[in-house]
């Protein structure tokens, strides 16, 4: 039965285009394109293609960090797809930058059980955008501490997605490690702005803490959310994640979307 108020729903487009120059996640796979059928003289169009779970617009599960983690197929539907709120933290957004839970209180109401998408801004440097910057996109977006973490646990947020490239703040990641000299900028700038190291901020012990503390509770992510993520600031939404029903997949490519009822 289609719902009444059907031709009032608008959709918004929350992923990012995928292609052969969408890059993955430091050190993945991106996407390989082959035709190994063509129209002429096959009589239709066949592709090939190679990637890794982690290009462009995706759902991080649980299987990704936890051995007992469940995969894609697992999830719900009714996880998927729920409500949920589009904060705008793209005011205070910085390179390097720690954003908290009171930040996003501040702006929106976040019920518990809610979907959580977190608009940085940082998407404006995505490989398709006319300021395209992948080491800002990759390397300086901010991100979240054990803080943040834990309130995610007591809200039982169902997941979260993410405009940059990772949940975890990337110098919780192993990009501290692969990117020496922007650690370093880094540290400079947690001392100056928080007055503590960038490995006081970021102990061993909490090390990617948005996969390792949360995914084992279910609380999962979505990263590398963009589309038309800007025309919903501060909203309560429909939301919905769709990616495959894939069966052992830690995690899965995805198209993200909210639903909003037009008054």
């Amino acid at each position: 039965m289609v719902p009444k108020n059907w031709d009032k729903i608008k959709i918004y487009e929350l992923s990012q285009p995928i292609s052969h120059l969408t890059p993955p996640w430091p050190t993945y796979e991106p996407l390989q394109i082959k035709f190994f059928k063509r129209l002429a003289p096959n009589g239709a169009n066949g592709q090939l293609l190679t990637h890794s779970n982690h290009v462009g617009t995706h759902l991080d599960g649980s299987l990704h960090f936890c051995t007992h983690g469940r995969d894609i197929a697992s999830i719900p539907l009714n996880e998927l797809v729920a409500p949920g709120v589009i904060v705008d933290l793209s005011d205070i957004a910085e390179d390097y930058g720690i954003y908290t839970s009171k930040d996003i209180e501040d702006r929106v109401e976040v019920k518990e059980g809610d979907i959580l998408i977190i608009n940085t801004g940082y998407h404006k440097y995505a490989f398709d955008q006319p300021e395209a910057d992948e080491v800002r996109y990759m390397i300086k977006h901010p991100g979240p501490t054990r803080e943040f973490a834990e309130w995610c646990k007591r809200k039982k947020i169902k997941w979260i997605g993410v405009d940059c490239g990772s949940a975890d703040h990337p110098m919780n990641t192993k990009i501290r490690d692969w990117m020496p000299v922007q650690a370093k900028e880094c540290d400079r700038y947690m001392q100056k702005k928080y007055g503590k190291s960038l490995q006081e901020i970021f102990p061993d012990e909490d090390y990617q803490l948005m996969h390792v503390l949360l995914f084992p509770y279910d609380i999962i992510h979505a990263e590398n959310v963009g589309g038309e993520i800007d025309k919903i600031l501060n909203k309560r939404m429909v939301i919905g994640c769709f990616p495959w029903r894939f069966v052992g997949g830690e995690s899965c490519i995805s198209r993200i979307v909210a639903f909003d009822e037009e008054e």
